[in-house]
């Protein structure tokens, strides 16, 4: 039996999610747009000006993108290593191991900056334990440094990684492998002429968003480090609550800047992407 739906029927059964577009997602960035040109005496550009001569801001940018582009790297190597194992299991296996990593995704922010704090810790469980058995591994370690941070960003990276990867790996056909095998190829062979260059595509893609993920990324860092550590995302909050004043045009200037680097990535991911393909 065949349903035919007509336009008026789509555009109704479609306009609860387009207020929800609308009202979650373009007012609140128009009107972040339209804050950051304003001022008291009217339309400005100072808060730009502000944003792009200002070194303690610049240096926000700098650190993010740096966590940013580590925790993606670390957080691709060690998954596509990850799911290269796991699809050596059954799929019953596979089903469980993508539901709990799906439950793991999900669990981030301050709580879990809070598990890191009580494991991690100056007084943590592992912190303590390590100092009576006198094991030295964590005496220089501190979670509230860089080191601290980029650990809970790949940390909460990875689920997000392999969520993204094990399609592209399930894409990977077995008689592919059958057939470079039946001419003389090595497993190794295999995976470096047609493997990765078929996967290279999904990978770059997963790269963008990793990133993207990591420099929005803001409950962690500030409940882990609150404002000691110059992140643009801690930045933006600072500026909006107001530890001395508030600064909303400010904050919604960085906050265009920061969209803008994000966008750029994704666009330069885009390009990789279709280039890469162009040579397959």
């Amino acid at each position: 039996m065949i349903v035919l739906i007509s336009k008026r029927q789509t555009v109704a059964w479609l306009s609860p999610f387009l207020v929800l577009v609308l009202l979650f997602f373009l007012v609140p960035l128009l009107y972040m747009l339209i804050t950051s040109f304003q001022n008291s005496d009217g339309f400005t550009l100072a808060h730009y000006q502000s944003v792009l001569t200002n070194d303690y801001i610049l240096q926000g940018f700098k650190n993010s993108i740096t966590l940013s582009v580590i925790s993606a790297v670390i957080a691709l190597m060690v998954t596509l290593f990850a799911v290269y194992a796991i699809m050596r299991f059954s799929e019953p296996v596979r089903e469980k191991i993508l539901i709990l990593t799906n439950l793991t995704s999900n669990f981030s922010g301050i709580p879990l900056a809070f598990a890191f704090i009580v494991l991690l810790g100056n007084s943590g469980l592992f912190t303590l334990l390590f100092d009576q058995w006198g094991i030295d591994a964590l005496s220089s370690f501190s979670l509230y440094s860089w080191g601290g941070l980029l650990l809970i960003y790949i940390y909460f990276q990875l689920p997000l990684a392999l969520m993204l990867l094990y399609p592209i790996y399930d894409g990977i056909q077995q008689q592919w492998k059958e057939a470079a095998a039946l001419l003389g190829a090595s497993t190794w062979q295999f995976w470096v002429k047609i493997g990765v260059p078929v996967m290279l595509p999904g990978i770059v893609g997963t790269f963008s968003v990793l990133f993207a993920n990591a420099m929005g990324a803001y409950a962690s860092a500030y409940a882990l480090t609150s404002s000691s550590y110059n992140l643009v995302a801690i930045r933006i909050g600072s500026l909006i609550q107001g530890d001395i004043f508030a600064q909303p045009e400010l904050a919604s200037a960085i906050a265009v800047i920061l969209a803008v680097t994000m966008v750029m990535a994704m666009l330069l991911s885009e390009w990789s992407i279709s280039k890469t393909r162009r040579k397959l």
